[in-house]
């Protein structure tokens, strides 16, 4: 991949973004940040908005930069040392270790520059070098969920939410895994041009605008893919594609081929959870992403995700939220566009 690619000069665009990467960066942290931009700039041509985000891959060491993956990045800006700072993004490391250990001058750099940009987002395993910068000193960050727990013990100063999405303190951003970076750039690009561009920018690439940054990490979609043997497995995926159904926890267990003592028993035992909390989480889920990606009524959202009526989802929103599904989608599109 070619740095001459970068779809305008930084310095003539209405809204600079800085993508930073070096030796070992996630590929698709950058990409993926990089595509949600580039096809904001084509929604902004064609509606003949004249603005336009500027985009420059920069690295502390220009050049070819290889990623985790096969794919390298040829670079020719060095890290901004003087002038203003719109957006910068850092991408994270598979080995974040051993980056840190090799990229001490980056450290130095977030040191210097992260309070003067307009906004400073750490990507996924990338709140390490804000971290080791003392950026991050009694702040609230995200990161990925599997190095949790190991930026926590390093850096007790900060406060880390394993759980979030992505999280903003002040002009500083972290973000969980590599998708929450796309996640990130489509709220980023909401905050500039508006909800209906970033809507638009989602349905190109073919994914949900549908993650407010206090999200968890893990919905029931992305659990059923990790928990429990093969069978209870196939099971909540047949759950979550008949969540439009009036399911009750004795369909679930014929589904199952088990009594419905049985079933109940052995879904704690696989899950934690039972299976009435389990389809009503899943059906709360299912109504976020029809809140905040459509204009839908609540009764047609309560139907399409399951609930027997806007008030069955209302109660179940208030337990879960202490909001009710009306409030829900204000509060989180509103945080959205503001930041």
């Amino acid at each position: 991949m070619d740095n001459r690619a970068d779809t305008d000069r930084t310095a003539a665009a209405t809204h600079p973004v800085y993508m930073v990467i070096y030796p070992g960066f996630k590929s698709m942290e950058a990409v993926g940040p990089v595509n949600v931009l580039t096809y904001a700039n084509r929604h902004l041509q064609v509606r003949g908005d004249p603005r336009r985000y500027g985009i420059t891959l920069t690295a502390p060491h220009p050049g070819t930069i290889p990623s985790d993956t096969i794919l390298s990045i040829e670079v020719s800006t060095a890290l901004p040392e003087k002038g203003s700072l719109a957006t910068v993004m850092l991408a994270g490391a598979l080995d974040i270790e051993a980056a840190l250990l090799h990229e001490a001058g980056l450290v130095d750099w977030c040191r210097r520059r992260a309070f003067e940009a307009e906004r400073f987002a750490a990507l996924c395993s990338a709140s390490f070098f804000l971290a080791a910068a003392g950026v991050l000193n009694k702040r609230r960050v995200t990161t990925h969920w599997s190095v949790a727990d190991l930026l926590q013990r390093r850096f007790p100063e900060i406060r880390v939410d394993a759980d979030a999405i992505f999280v903003q303190d002040g002009n500083l951003w972290t973000s969980a895994g590599v998708t929450a970076a796309i996640d990130l750039t489509l709220a980023f690009v909401e905050q500039d041009f508006g909800r209906d561009l970033a809507l638009n920018v989602a349905r190109d690439l073919v994914i949900y605008l549908k993650r407010p940054g206090g999200q968890s990490q893990f919905s029931s979609i992305l659990s059923s893919q990790m928990t429990g043997p093969p069978g209870m497995r196939d099971l909540q995926a047949w759950i979550l594609a008949n969540l439009h159904e009036p399911l009750r926890v004795l369909d679930m267990a014929k589904q199952a081929g088990m009594s419905a003592r049985n079933f109940s028993r052995l879904f704690v035992t696989e899950l934690g959870v039972s299976p009435a909390n389990y389809l009503e989480n899943a059906r709360c889920e299912r109504a976020i992403t029809l809140l905040l990606d459509t204009d839908l009524p609540m009764k047609a959202i309560a139907f399409q995700s399951g609930f027997r009526s806007d008030e069955q989802m209302r109660k179940a929103f208030s337990r879960r939220f202490s909001l009710t599904p009306r409030e829900y989608r204000e509060r989180f599109t509103s945080a959205r566009v503001g930041g």
